[in-house]
């Protein structure tokens, strides 16, 4: 299989969410799972969808018969400056950002199983291709996602949302998973439960994803009277989508109070919002992004880093950036802040690049420095001399001793005064002592910006325990229980798919609809696919009764199941 050109242009660290589409990992039955949602939806958002989703679908090279090449809509997209690469399943929510920022839409390459062919919580090709895609042809949209995208990969995270992300991940790719039992989904279940529940707070990555998902996922256009969809989840739902209009889902102006109201993705949403045009978007992204940490910086940006416990960056006046988790925060009497303490491994960066030798391996179990302002001015006056004793009085009352290495400097910037043998205290406490190794202290003492992740994400080394990456890997919907009935929807299509009419082909579509009969009473795919190859020929074959009777059976089973066959029947009628 050949290399995405893209991947050789991707950044390493999101490199590897990135897989390999393989076309031969899907089944008949996800080309017809495919085929029978692009159909139904074509004519359903004719009337429904944003004028510039049906031009994208045409644009983006979209077909009906195939699951699409993922390659090949990454060419479509290049007319709109946007590139398209293949992911598996869940990546993080700031990873799925950062490609949003680069201008590059990730797509599942996964596809949903036929029971959940309405609806799936998973990423799956569909939602991707058929729901992101093709609104991208729209230039404000697309520079909303973009913008979208650039904000969020500043948001700062809890640990509160990664566990709700990994619950949401293990429920939705559980459900997907055809060997799942019904008691592994119910835990899957409860754990998603428990992580909600025990959510405190709603963090800037959390406003961001509500503003995301009531916007991109679930957003309408237009009017309240006469609303237009455009979020790809409504998009990529054959039921949601169709109920949008049901007078019980409220419809809201869209406004910045979007991230106020949470949402559940395993189901069905009680409420959309309206906006009146894309710009409107724009502003309340913007407004969104001024009260964040990444812009407002100072002792509210500390503290939000102190409170959500994963790492983050705090930027310094000198430059400089301090990328780990906030342990502590010092204060003087005033309540100033005048030291930073770090957990674990600490980079310290310069205009997003790792500092040489100031990398996670070197700050491995931690970090400190006090937050001052240093001159070459102030190293003069404290009589400071490479590999002599030192002792720096700072203006906070922190004192540092020890033997002095040197400075970095970059570009002219004082960054780091180096230490060994040192100790650092603050009214009699010890801030860190000479068995600890080398002190490195960071010259600056504003707080310009604090923003979520690593300055240079490239290089920093995230540990297992903190990581929320898994292989990528494509994954398959064949099984042993589905390989014959696969074999069966390759002969349909193989006879559909015929320039012309073979009367030797209605005894073939009997054959298969006993078959089924026998030995497949619960599929009604393949069902609907006899019949619609019996419509569009115009034929009434003696079978056709007992091939609506097993649909009408099947139908009558769950609401969604009726209203699913129901909803093709009367595309069939309509062509007849």
């Amino acid at each position: 299989m050949k290399t995405h050109p893209l991947l050789q242009e991707i950044p390493g660290h999101l490199l590897r969410y990135t897989t390999l589409q393989n076309p031969s990992l899907y089944t008949p039955i996800d080309h017809a799972c495919w085929r029978y949602i692009i159909k139904l939806s074509r004519s359903f958002f004719e009337k429904h969808a944003h004028q510039k989703y049906l031009d994208g679908l045409r644009e983006t090279g979209i077909s009906t018969e195939r699951i699409p090449l993922i390659e090949e809509m990454d060419a479509c997209l290049r007319k709109f400056n946007w590139r398209a690469v293949s992911v598996s399943g869940f990546i993080p929510p700031a990873t799925f950002m950062e490609f949003l920022s680069l201008g590059v839409l990730p797509i599942a390459c996964e596809m949903r199983i036929l029971e959940h062919i309405a609806y799936t919580p998973a990423p799956d090709i569909v939602h991707e291709a058929a729901g992101h895609a093709p609104i991208i042809a729209d230039p404000e949209y697309a520079d909303y996602l973009r913008s979208y995208g650039e904000i969020s990969k500043k948001a700062i995270a809890s640990t509160e949302d990664l566990n709700v992300y990994e619950a949401i991940r293990n429920l939705s790719e559980a459900k997907e998973d055809p060997s799942s039992t019904q008691e592994f989904i119910i835990e899957a279940q409860k754990a998603l439960d428990q992580a909600i529940t025990a959510v405190t707070y709603s963090s800037e990555a959390t406003l961001l994803s509500r503003m995301g998902w009531w916007t991109f996922e679930y957003g309408l256009f237009g009017s309240l009277s006469q609303p237009k969809i455009y979020g790809a989840g409504l998009l990529s739902s054959l039921s949601e989508s169709f109920h949008f209009l049901d007078p019980e889902i409220k419809k809201i102006p869209f406004s910045i109070d979007c991230t106020e109201i949470s949402y559940d993705i395993t189901r069905p949403q009680p409420q959309l919002f309206v906006t009146p045009d894309f710009q409107t978007l724009r502003e309340a992204l913007r407004e969104l992004g001024d009260r964040m940490a990444f812009r407002k910086g100072g002792m509210e940006g500390l503290e939000k880093a102190l409170q959500c416990r994963t790492i983050t960056t705090t930027v310094l006046d000198s430059g400089i950036q301090i990328s780990g988790i906030l342990k502590k925060i010092h204060h003087n009497v005033k309540l100033e802040p005048i030291y930073l303490n770090f957990a674990g491994p600490t980079q310290l960066s310069f205009k997003d690049r790792e500092i040489v030798g100031q990398g996670t391996h070197h700050h491995r179990d931690g970090f400190g420095t006090p937050l001052e302002d240093i001159t070459e001015e102030d190293i003069r006056k404290w009589k400071v001399n490479e590999g002599k004793w030192a002792r720096i009085p700072l203006s906070s009352g922190i004192l540092i001793e020890g033997k002095y290495l040197g400075k970095q400097t970059i570009q002219g910037q004082l960054l780091i005064l180096s230490f060994e043998d040192c100790t650092v205290s603050y009214e009699g406490n010890i801030l860190f002592q000479p068995e600890w190794g080398q002190y490195d202290m960071t010259c600056g003492k504003k707080i310009l910006s604090v923003f979520g992740g690593p300055a240079d994400r490239e290089k920093f080394e995230i540990p297992e325990n903190l990581s929320t990456s898994r292989p990528a890997t494509q994954k398959t919907n064949l099984t042993s229980a589905n390989r014959r009935l696969c074999e069966l929807y390759t002969s349909v299509r193989i006879i559909r798919e015929k320039s012309s009419y073979d009367p030797h082909d209605l005894q073939k579509l009997e054959q298969i609809h006993k078959e089924l009969e026998e030995q497949h009473p619960g599929d009604w795919l393949l069902r609907f696919e006899l019949l619609e190859w019996l419509v569009d020929h115009n034929l009434h074959a003696e079978w056709e009764p007992t091939l609506r009777k097993g649909l009408a059976g099947i139908a009558s089973k769950t609401p969604e199941k009726s209203e699913l066959i129901q909803r093709g029947i009367d595309m069939l009628q309509c062509s007849r």
